[in-house]
């Protein structure tokens, strides 16, 4: 509801629906049982991609149960490694995964805030060039998040992971401006 209410189109939904009590009003309702091995988001990524999606952007997979919330994570990890890409927003946070490659991201915000963590053991040859703190050729532990709280100084921010897979995030405008 609250997408349909912010003009988001939506292209399914997917659910047992059973945290919001009644069955979303759209064409293309995917209907999932209670008793299920994958979290309602997991399933919807896989739908997703037996229907050809490539991109998918998720809405509503943080703020609520942090397990959720670490699940979605990993769910954009599962799209990097089968050739996709996932974007995960709330009010004013976009995450996504990176494995072996670089990204380029945009300023939205002055002083706005960028975080990196390792998904795996460790992630080597990490550089970042654009913020407040740059690395070059670093190593993100998961055991110490050396990665949190950085801020993008230059209209486009590069971080690069050489080996080894990254959850990162950065601010967005909020949504009421």
């Amino acid at each position: 509801q609250i997408l349909l209410e912010r003009g988001v189109t939506m292209d399914l939904v997917v659910g047992d629906f059973d945290s919001i009590g009644f069955r979303p009003d759209h064409p293309n309702v995917v209907d999932l049982p209670v008793e299920k091995d994958d979290t309602d988001m997991m399933a919807a990524i896989r739908l997703g991609r037996e229907r050809g999606f490539r991109s998918f952007c998720l809405y509503g997979g943080t703020g609520g149960r942090v397990d959720h919330t670490l699940a979605n994570l990993q769910s954009l990890l599962y799209l990097r490694r089968r050739g996709a890409r996932g974007y995960m927003y709330d009010d004013d946070f976009l995450w996504t995964v990176m494995e072996n490659e670089s990204l380029t991201i945009q300023r939205t915000v002055e002083w706005g805030l960028f975080s990196a963590f390792s998904l795996g053991d460790r992630a080597e040859g990490i550089d970042e060039t654009g913020f407040q703190y740059p690395l070059e050729n670093a190593v993100l532990t998961a055991e110490f998040p050396l990665g949190v709280s950085n801020h993008i100084l230059e209209p486009e921010a590069t971080i690069r992971v050489r080996r080894g897979a990254l959850a990162v995030g950065w601010q967005l405008a909020p949504l009421s401006e």
